[in-house]
Order: C-alpha cells, then structure tokens, then sequence
C-alpha cells in the first residue's frame, strides 16, 4: 500500500466533516425557510387584523348608478366582489326596502331586518 493514500479513518472522518457541512448547510436552509413562512403568516394575521369589518347591510346598484337593484345582506356570497354595492346603514336598507327596492332572494335581507310588508 502506498504511504501517501489516506487511511480507512482519515476517509471517514472526511466523510463525516462532509455529512456534518452539508447538513448545516440545509438546516441553515430549512431555518431561512421557517422565518419566512412565519414572517408570511404574520404578515396575513395582522392584515386580517387591520381589514375593516364588513358592512352589516348593502345596496346594489344598477348599471346607470341611480337605479336600486336590490338590498343585501354584508356577508351576501351574491355580491362580496361586486364593484356595483354600496354600504348602507341598517336605515337606509329599510328604507330602501320600504321604497320597493327589491331583498335578495339568497340572503334574505328583509327577514334579517325584521321587514314585514
């Protein structure tokens, strides 16, 4: 055997060194990993934390903006994306729905509001 070929140990305590690098190395990647995914879900709880609260009642416009098409619920899944609701006070779904304006036949909001004709 030649002198100068590393011995049986000397190769795997290289090996070790390797393994214990390599392993750092994805821990170390891993923990990056780990804070971003906390820094995420912080970032998703404190929006959640700063989004106004829904409104109580809403009413839905027509096309032309000045006709009421109907009166909604503020949890309605009708309408939630709809850029043609406006927030309203529980008076004004009243007296909207006192004015002939229609209640969503999915959220019902005339039962909600106690609105008996």
């Amino acid at each position: 055997m030649n002198d100068s070929s590393p011995s049986r140990l000397d190769l795997l305590l290289f090996a070790r060194r390797v393994v214990v690098q390599q392993a750092r190395a994805a821990l170390a990647q891993l923990d990056r990993w780990i804070t971003d995914e906390q820094r995420r879900e912080a970032e998703r709880l404190r929006g959640e934390e700063m989004r106004p609260a829904p409104p109580e009642w809403l009413i839905e416009r027509g096309l032309d903006k000045r006709n009421l098409v109907a009166v909604h619920t503020g949890d309605c899944w009708k309408v939630t994306k709809s850029g043609r609701c406006v927030d309203a006070s529980r008076a004004q779904a009243l007296d909207a729905l006192r004015r002939q304006v229609p209640a969503c036949t999915h959220c019902r909001p005339d039962t909600a509001l106690g609105f008996l004709e």
